[in-house]
């Protein structure tokens, strides 16, 4: 929780489930300051003499090159209760720089973890604490990854039902990444759903207390955000329009037809005495070959819709014809369709989709 007041300081509250001992750590070791003193999507080079009066130094570097400075002096240390140290932005191309600022923090153990509290003092107006705000909620969403017994899966929780394609989606992304994250079945447009996304539909994300929401965007977070795992945003730009592509051909046409009009009228019936609604099952299946012909084109040149490996497209795509290939008409359409029936037998083998199979 943060509560900034009108002397431009920001303090801000937050729990972690570790020792006062480990989470203070996390403060002054170097090699741990590492893991976590930098905004996800990026990395940090920490050098610091840790004493009273010593300095530190931080050098982030963002995904795109750009890299950013900041130093300062422990003022306190008083283990493992008590923290002091200034800090200032450095570089003549930041807006900040010459600005010192200070931090104290407090770590109270509570309910067998530590509660940190955090005051940042010295901002002079509003935009500099609010841009300081965000970035602290992102640097303690990395610093719960590396102290929760849970790593990630205690910080990151998506919200959705393990049977919807877009949260086998989402769930895929992270697992391609090798990222924990905590599945937390709710229903669409519940009041839980609908206190992170506006719209009510799944998946919702939680980054700590930072929602993300929307298929995409939540895969675009833990592309960017995590550097294990293979980048799921093709290299190449006409590889990435060819995902681009496909990602909105799903959302506009292929879950329309082969999901909400055909799947789901079989899964949850709408018709007359609750019998799927042929009418609208046969208007999807007169859709669906020009759907899957398309496919099978693009399936012609390899087992992946764009560039040399998996990416956002074969992602969304997977999950929609595994559901059409247990139905009787949709396993008919895919037997004259070769490229799909190969490129989704790769697909199948992959551990992101073997353990998250609803």
């Amino acid at each position: 929780m943060n509560a900034p007041n009108e002397n431009f300081e920001l303090t801000m509250t937050r729990f972690f489930r570790a020792p006062r001992e480990k989470v203070y750590a996390a403060f002054v070791q170097p090699e741990l300051m590492a893991a976590w003193q930098c905004p996800r999507g990026m990395t940090v080079e920490v050098n610091a003499d840790v004493r009273v009066g010593g300095a530190y130094h931080l050098q982030m570097r963002g995904r795109d090159g750009h890299q950013f400075a900041v130093g300062g002096q422990f003022v306190e240390l008083d283990p493992p209760g008590r923290l002091t140290y200034t800090w200032a932005w450095e570089g003549d191309e930041s807006p900040l720089a010459g600005l010192q600022t200070l931090i104290e923090v407090d770590f109270v153990g509570r309910d067998g973890g530590t509660e940190m509290r955090m005051r940042h003092s010295g901002f002079r107006n509003a935009l500099e604490r609010g841009n300081h705000r965000h970035g602290w909620d992102s640097c303690f969403n990395k610093l719960n990854d590396l102290v929760d017994p849970q790593g990630t899966a205690g910080t990151l929780t998506l919200l959705g039902d393990a049977r919807s394609p877009y949260v086998r989606t989402a769930r895929m992304g992270f697992a391609e990444k090798g990222v924990a994250v905590t599945l937390k079945p709710v229903a669409a447009h519940s009041p839980e759903l609908l206190a992170v996304h506006p719209f009510g539909r799944m998946p919702a994300l939680l980054d700590g207390e930072a929602a993300i929401w929307e298929t995409i965007a939540i895969l675009r977070f833990v592309d960017e955000s995590f550097g294990d795992g293979p980048l799921l945003t093709p290299g190449r730009i006409s590889d990435r329009v060819q995902c681009e592509q496909w990602v909105s051909a799903v959302n506009c046409y292929l879950y329309d037809t082969m999901v909400r009009r055909y799947v789901m009228q079989y899964l949850f019936p709408k018709g007359d005495g609750g019998q799927p609604d042929r009418r609208v099952i046969d208007q999807a299946l007169g859709e669906m070959p020009a759907q899957l012909a398309a496919l099978e084109k693009v399936y012609e040149r390899a087992d992946f819709i764009a560039g040399d490996g998996i990416s956002f497209a074969d992602l969304f795509v997977a999950p929609i014809l595994h559901y059409l290939e247990q139905m009787p008409e949709g396993k008919r359409l895919l037997t004259d369709m070769p490229n799909i029936r190969r490129a989704q037998g790769v697909i199948r083998q992959r551990p992101s989709f073997v353990t998250t199979a609803p």
